[in-house]
């Protein structure tokens, strides 16, 4: 099976639950095969729980939720050790993030110190427990969300770790055709709740290296270049693009590439990962982040020569 085919299926998959969203589904999918994080931002009631869920579904893999609130310890998401009293001697008893697919549901409204719990896991993969390294299972990724309605209550995640998630995105709301397509299909039961596995899981890190294999070419790449030194020159930028982002960026592309059935990295794919890779990166001073790329994009000349692997 090729990395197209299998993204075809998990899009063709979630779709069946996720109704007037394809764009948005190809390009958590793309996230998928990059074995990126993906942190989705927008109003309670879109779908961003069911989302993750049906992904989890349809890859037929382990999936655990928390519910982020203030009183949630580190301990609560990571594990802890406790005394096991009938075989006098210390047990580890694994938290949630031990999974494959880990949705972090309202991760704002977690305390810093909670948040920074997952710092180690979405870079690393693995949690250090009372001194012991500890591997995350294989395939791991985690899927935050974060209303930007409710602010009372909330801790923002601070650049460190936002620069930990491969994509940041919004689903919005659906038309009115797919909207009223939702009231009809919702009975006593949920779609998500019959939804089955498309795919095979344990392939997943197959597709992923077959992504990262995708050739990007050396002027593609000086692309790429161009658009981080844009931002971090442009005069409304206080904090410019990472090292570690201008690496999502490439992988990024890669994963859409994929998912588009492109053999090589092309200048369309830099442009629209772009979007979705940069904003929550960087900070600005009198200009939303997402103009700001979409500016920076559209004063750089595009590559016109061959730009093949």
């Amino acid at each position: 099976m090729t990395v197209k085919e299998y993204s075809d299926k998990i899009i063709t998959n979630v779709k069946k639950v996720i109704k007037g969203k394809d764009s948005e589904i190809s390009v958590v999918a793309a996230a998928l095969l990059t074995g990126g994080n993906i942190l989705l931002e927008d109003v309670p009631g879109t779908g961003k729980t069911v989302l993750a869920k049906s992904l989890a579904k349809t890859l037929g893999c382990g999936f655990k939720r928390v519910q982020m609130t203030p009183d949630l310890l580190p301990s609560d998401i990571t594990g802890i050790h406790f005394f096991n009293m009938k075989d006098q001697e210390f047990v580890l008893r694994k938290g949630p993030v031990f999974t494959n697919l880990l949705l972090a549901d309202e991760i704002n409204r977690a305390t810093p110190r909670t948040q920074s719990a997952l710092l180690e896991c979405m870079e690393e993969k693995q949690t250090t427990i009372d001194g012991e390294e500890l591997k995350m299972p294989v395939p791991f990724m985690v899927i935050a969300t974060q209303n930007p309605v409710e602010t009372a209550g909330t801790f923002p995640l601070p650049e460190a770790q936002l620069d930990r998630f491969m994509i940041k995105m919004k689903l919005g709301y659906p038309e009115r055709e797919q909207e009223a397509s939702i009231l009809d299909g919702i009975g006593y039961a949920h779609p998500v709740d019959s939804l089955e596995a498309a795919v095979d899981g344990d392939t997943l890190p197959e597709m992923q290296k077959l992504t990262a294999d995708i050739p990007v070419n050396e002027t593609v790449r000086d692309y790429m270049l161009d658009i981080g030194e844009g931002v971090r020159s442009h005069p409304s930028v206080a904090l410019g693009l990472s090292t570690r982002g201008m690496l999502a960026l490439k992988r990024m592309s890669q994963g859409i590439a994929a998912v588009t059935g492109s053999a090589f990295v092309t200048p369309d794919h830099v442009q629209e990962a772009a979007g979705f890779v940069i904003p929550h990166r960087i900070i600005c001073r009198g200009v939303k982040a997402d103009d700001l790329v979409n500016d920076v994009i559209s004063r750089i000349t595009v590559p016109t020569e061959d730009v093949k692997g």
